[in-house]
């Protein structure tokens, strides 16, 4: 039954072993895009909107408001036209549904990406399907590859697009390939090979841009440009307060002002943005491995590598935000 993509109920945290569907926010029906609020999911510590990880047609909710549903229970099918409602009949009645309050079966990952590091990758692909060289986009730290959703559309416009999540990140594993900008580089090219991608534009944000430039020096005959929005890697100085109150916030309290810090109008951070962001961080193991992960590339607060400030030395087209 390929093409039918299962939404399933997320786990927020160590405690989170059932859910409720509070209220659907699409009919079936509608087109969704990746990172779409579909549902609002109710738990007896939080409430949140439950996002799309897929592009595609909602088929079928399954789930009814007011359910009370475990950890990685199917809310809903997403596939394409051409998938009869037989074939998406016999996708819903073959579908494990955990046992409640147990850890139940391995999430489903329409993006799953196996790594050679045993490292479980999620990321989208995009964009036009021809032989343009495709564009990566590459996130910062804390962040994920929603970050990019409304630059995939823009620039997927004329050639295929990739974003994914850093591991420790959004929906890939929590295990880091290593914990600095060099391991992350070489896990880059590791994730380009399972795309069989030969040579890409990069382009970061933040460590992410650390990350593409490093790649530049290193293999600079498999980038055909790389652009970097707010870089690190360009000095040693780093935003010390930001990357503690990431790697330690407990609640909202915490949290907002250190996401004030990103914007020149504070007022931008909303109520909304401060609850998504939360919701990764209190995923198990996320806030420890980010840890684990800024202890060495910002040691001592301090960048510990400066790949964007030797990019001159490279013939590999460059764009500094």
């Amino acid at each position: 039954m390929s093409g039918i993509v299962p939404l399933v109920m997320p786990k927020w945290g160590l405690e989170m072993r059932e859910g409720t569907l509070a209220h659907w926010l699409v009919a079936e029906g509608a087109e969704i895009r990746v990172g779409t609020p579909i549902a609002d999911v109710e738990t007896d510590k939080f409430s949140n909107a439950v996002d799309a990880p897929d592009a595609g047609i909602l088929r079928r909710r399954v789930a009814t408001e007011g359910d009370a549903l475990p950890v990685r229970a199917l809310l809903a099918v997403l596939a394409p036209p051409e998938i009869s409602d037989a074939e998406i009949d016999a996708f819903v009645a073959a579908f494990e549904v955990p046992v409640a309050g147990g850890d139940g079966p391995a999430e489903v990952n329409p993006y799953r990406t196996d790594t050679s590091s045993e490292i479980v990758v999620r990321s989208t692909r995009r964009g036009a399907e021809n032989d343009a060289t495709p564009v990566v986009f590459i996130h910062g730290f804390g962040g994920d590859l929603n970050n990019w959703l409304v630059n995939m559309d823009a620039i997927g416009a004329d050639r295929p697009v990739v974003a994914f999540d850093l591991p420790g990140h959004g929906g890939s594993s929590i295990t880091l390939p290593g914990n600095t900008v060099a391991d992350l580089s070489a896990f880059l090219g590791e994730c380009l090979a399972a795309w069989s991608i030969d040579r890409a534009h990069l382009i970061g944000h933040s460590l992410g841009a650390a990350i593409a430039a490093h790649h530049v020096n290193v293999h600079p005959e498999r980038v055909a440009s790389v652009s970097l929005i707010n870089p690190a890697g360009l000095g040693d100085e780093i935003a010390g307060a930001c990357i503690h109150g990431t790697v330690h916030a407990q609640g909202r309290r915490d949290l907002k002002p250190t996401l004030e810090m990103l914007f020149a109008d504070p007022t931008l951070v909303s109520r909304q943005m401060v609850d998504d962001v939360l919701r990764c961080l209190r995923l198990d193991g996320v806030q420890s491995t980010l840890a684990e992960l800024s202890a060495g590339t910002f040691p001592d607060v301090r960048q510990a590598a400066t790949p964007a400030s030797i990019l001159d030395a490279s013939d590999v087209p460059t764009l500094i935000l």
